[in-house]
C-alpha cells in the first residue's frame, strides 16, 4: 500500500508584497517523520475548494497551528481589534474540511488554532486574552528568538481517566508546550473535554461518536516529534488511524471494482 496521505489546510500570509499559501515546516515534518504520512497542503481560499474532492483524495485531516485566530463572527460574536489577526481564506478552507472529514469518518488531528477551529465548527465559542482573566495562567508564547525556549515543555495537564486521549498517552498528569493567549470558551455539544491545564483551561478534546481518530490538542506536539515521548505517542496514534482509514479505503475499492 503507498504512504496514505493527509490533507494540511494552509494560511494565507503576505511577504515581501506577494501573499502565500503557506504552513509551518514544523507540521510537515511531524506528519512525515511521527506520523509516517504524506502530507497535501490545501490553499486557503475564501471560495473556490471542494471539501469532498480533497477529502477524496487523502485518508487524514491534520489542522495545525497558526498566528491568525478564528473569526469571531463564527461563533456569533462582535470582532474586537485584540482578537486578531484574522485569516478568512484559512478559516473558510478549515471548518468546512473539519466538519466533511467527520462525517465521513476520515481520522483527525487539530493542533493549537486547530482545536478552536474544531471547537467552532461543531458549534462552540472562544475566548480571547486568557491570560488578563483572574485566576488564569499565561500560556503566551516567550518573547524570545530561540524556538526550543519559546515551545519548551513546562506546563503541566491533567488527562481524564478513561479519556480517548487516556487510551493513548495515559491519564493523569502530562507535561506539554501549551502556546497561545485564545482559547475554547463554550464546549461545542459534540466535543468531550479530554485534557485540562491547572487554571481549568480546555486543553484537549475528542469527538463524541466520532467513526474515527478525532482529537484536538491546544498545545504543541508536532515540535518535539522525535525527542518527547508523548508527542511520538500521539502523532503515532494518528498515523495508525490514517493507515487504518487508507486501509479500509482501499478494501471498499477492491470490493467495488472486483
Amino acid at each position: 500500500m503507498m504512504t496514505p496521505a493527509v490533507a494540511i489546510p494552509c494560511d494565507f500570509r503576505a511577504f515581501d508584497g506577494n501573499v502565500w499559501h503557506v504552513v509551518a515546516h514544523q507540521y510537515v515534518r511531524a506528519a512525515v517523520d511521527g506520523a509516517g504520512v504524506m502530507p497535501l497542503l490545501v490553499p486557503a481560499l475564501e471560495q473556490g475548494n471542494d471539501p469532498d474532492s480533497i477529502l477524496d483524495r487523502v485518508e487524514g485531516l491534520l489542522v495545525s497551528g497558526a498566528r491568525s485566530n478564528v473569526h469571531p463572527s463564527l461563533y456569533g460574536r462582535e470582532a474586537r481589534e485584540e482578537d486578531g489577526p484574522f485569516d478568512p481564506g484559512r478559516d473558510a478552507t478549515s471548518l468546512s474540511l473539519i466538519r466533511r472529514a467527520l462525517e465521513r469518518g476520515i481520522p483527525l488531528l487539530a493542533i493549537c488554532r486547530g482545536i478552536q477551529e474544531l471547537n467552532v465548527a461543531l458549534g462552540g465559542t472562544l475566548e480571547s486574552e486568557i491570560q488578563n482573566k483572574p485566576g488564569m495562567w499565561d500560556h503566551r508564547k516567550p518573547d524570545v528568538p530561540e524556538l526550543d525556549v519559546a515551545y519548551g515543555i513546562r506546563q503541566s495537564i491533567s488527562i481524564k481517566e478513561g479519556s480517548c486521549l487516556a487510551a493513548v498517552l495515559g491519564a493523569g498528569e502530562v507535561q506539554v508546550n501549551s502556546l497561545h493567549r485564545q482559547a475554547i470558551s463554550d464546549i461545542a455539544p459534540r466535543l468531550a473535554v479530554e485534557a485540562l491545564a491547572d487554571d481549568g483551561t480546555v486543553e484537549a478534546v475528542s469527538v463524541i461518536g466520532a467513526k474515527a481518530f478525532a482529537v484536538g490538542v491546544q498545545w504543541h506536539p508536532e515540535y518535539w516529534v522525535g525527542t518527547d515521548t508523548p508527542s511520538d505517542t500521539l502523532f503515532k496514534a494518528f498515523g495508525e488511524a490514517v493507515r487504518a482509514y487508507a486501509a479500509e479505503k482501499q478494501r471498499l475499492k477492491a470490493g467495488v471494482t472486483a
